[in-house]
């Protein structure tokens, strides 16, 4: 519990409030959700893409609210505690930190952001962490989970308040480290205010969310903040040397004073980490990787070249936090199958093709995807892919092109539309598929490169799994983990496991 004159007091210059009137209460919770107020919480209104929190100050004064943190004072804040800043999304972060304690400053915060690999990264961190035996946490994509505790992710790096609530959970438990996803969303809203890193990594940087940063300089630039502004003195930063963009984020960690180690797939570039070796096969993959303190090899139970590069950060990241070489290899070998991400579903029936589920939504995540499959299938590659609706319009043929690129057949149907109609979508996808041939679901199993257009998913697996042989393999992208379908403003159920399964089923009766 604090005063609310205690709250704003940590609040920097350019978020200071303009206005405060009324009485100084005592705030014991923090909201920005009206339906959960509770008696005494102080309502942050945030103004989003779909509501603007303003429009429900008189709920959350009839709910018990005892003091509002708006933008700009209305009829709603007059006689009530209220203070006005210019920005109260980026203003809840430092509000939210004090008001639970600044936990981060308690935590050994261990940031993996990237376009691609960071849900997969953070698990192998997070399994390396226990095998060394840290008690570890991990918030992420798919999940919040610590002390055997799981929560729902609702975006990949939560709200500020989301977040400070949450590390103050963990420490409460006793957690020591936390492998966080850091999102470009996250980076640019503000959300991470608050969490000073020990180490920071980067992926790789491609074309995704130009929807929000409208250009490639500005996304890049979201994500070096991670190393420029959020490393703790002393601090490491984990680099991806064979990235493009791996110059931007050396230079940013050179500017916080960070350590450096980077990181490569290639033996012979120079790097402090590099893999000597590596051999995908369809049911995991084998690597060496030369650290700075010795070389280690390592059987990863998970599938995807791509994935070396996932290993070789969670390594990079490892060696940086002090975890010996052995504990990294038990954690690698252990570390369990990531929801979504390759997941191979099977209907435990003779003569069924090969199907992977994968949540790869990007170009170059989908290119990598596939170019890792084409050669461990010994028939034909079939690839199910959408694109997702109110969202980055530029990627949808280049995903297209990717998925023509290394397929033999190709089914375009709904990801998650959203607002938008799906055959609108379905016309920027097919601009990409020019080296298929386009033909009627019925007929793709006597074309040599074809592709339909299916705007049901449900359909469309149906389909794609129908006509594959037993010696094709069958890929699901898109969606990975999700269990939902959001059509228009609705969140439908929905997962491709599942319905993998039942077109599996079907092909045995």
């Amino acid at each position: 519990m604090m005063h609310l004159s205690e709250l704003l007091a940590a609040l920097p210059p350019s978020l200071a409030p303009t206005q405060v009137s009324g009485e100084d209460p005592i705030v014991r919770g923090i909201t920005y959700d009206s339906r959960a107020v509770a008696a005494g919480d102080l309502f942050v209104a945030l103004k989003g893409g779909r509501a603007d929190g303003h429009r429900f100050l008189a709920q959350a004064r009839a709910l018990g609210a005892v003091a509002l943190l708006v933008e700009e004072p209305g009829k709603e804040t007059e006689g009530f505690p209220f203070a006005v800043v210019p920005d109260s999304r980026r203003a809840l972060a430092p509000i939210a930190t004090r008001f639970f304690g600044e936990p981060a400053g308690e935590l050994a915060l261990l940031g993996v952001t990237g376009t691609n690999g960071k849900t997969s990264t953070t698990y192998l961190l997070e399994s390396i962490l226990a095998s060394a035996g840290i008690p570890v946490g991990l918030i992420g994509t798919i999940e919040v989970r610590y002390a055997g505790e799981h929560e729902r992710a609702v975006n990949t790096t939560p709200e500020s308040l989301d977040l400070q609530r949450t590390l103050r959970a963990m420490v409460t438990r006793k957690i020591q480290a936390v492998a966080i996803e850091v999102s470009s969303h996250g980076l640019a809203l503000g959300r991470v205010a608050g969490c000073s890193f020990a180490v920071c990594a980067i992926t790789n940087v491609t074309q995704d969310h130009l929807d929000f940063h409208e250009s490639m300089e500005a996304y890049t630039d979201a994500k070096a903040t991670l190393f420029r502004d959020h490393l703790v003195p002393g601090g490491w930063a984990v680099v991806n040397v064979d990235d493009p963009s791996a110059d931007r984020f050396l230079r940013a960690g050179e500017q916080a004073g960070a350590r450096l180690l980077r990181v490569t797939r290639h033996p012979d570039v120079e790097a402090e980490l590099r893999v000597l070796q590596s051999e995908v096969g369809v049911n995991g993959t084998r690597a060496r990787l030369a650290l700075p303190n010795g070389e280690i090899e390592v059987e990863l139970p998970l599938v995807g070249d791509f994935n070396v590069e996932n290993l070789s950060i969670a390594a990079g990241v490892a060696f940086a936090y002090g975890i010996s070489p052995e504990a990294i290899v038990r954690g690698v070998e252990t570390c369990p199958q990531v929801p979504g991400r390759v997941e191979r579903v099977t209907g435990g029936q003779r003569n069924e093709p090969t199907v992977f589920v994968d949540y790869a939504h990007t170009p170059d995540a989908i290119d990598k995807l596939l170019r890792t499959l084409r050669p461990l299938t010994p028939g034909r590659l079939v690839t199910l892919f959408g694109c997702g609706g109110d969202r980055d319009q530029a990627k949808r043929p280049l995903m297209a092109e990717a998925v023509a690129r290394w397929s033999d057949r190709a089914v375009a149907t709904s990801d998650n539309p959203r607002t938008e109609d799906p055959a609108a979508i379905l016309r920027d996808v097919e601009a990409g598929l020019g080296g298929l041939e386009r033909c009627d679901a019925a007929d793709l199993d006597r074309t040599e490169k074809g592709y339909a257009s299916v705007i049901d998913r449900r359909a469309a697996i149906g389909c794609a799994i129908a006509m594959a042989r037993a010696e094709d393999t069958v890929v699901l992208a898109g969606k990975g983990h999700e269990d939902y379908q959001i059509v228009g403003t609705e969140k439908l159920p929905f997962d491709d496991r599942e319905e993998a399964a039942r077109a599996l089923a079907r092909r045995a009766t």
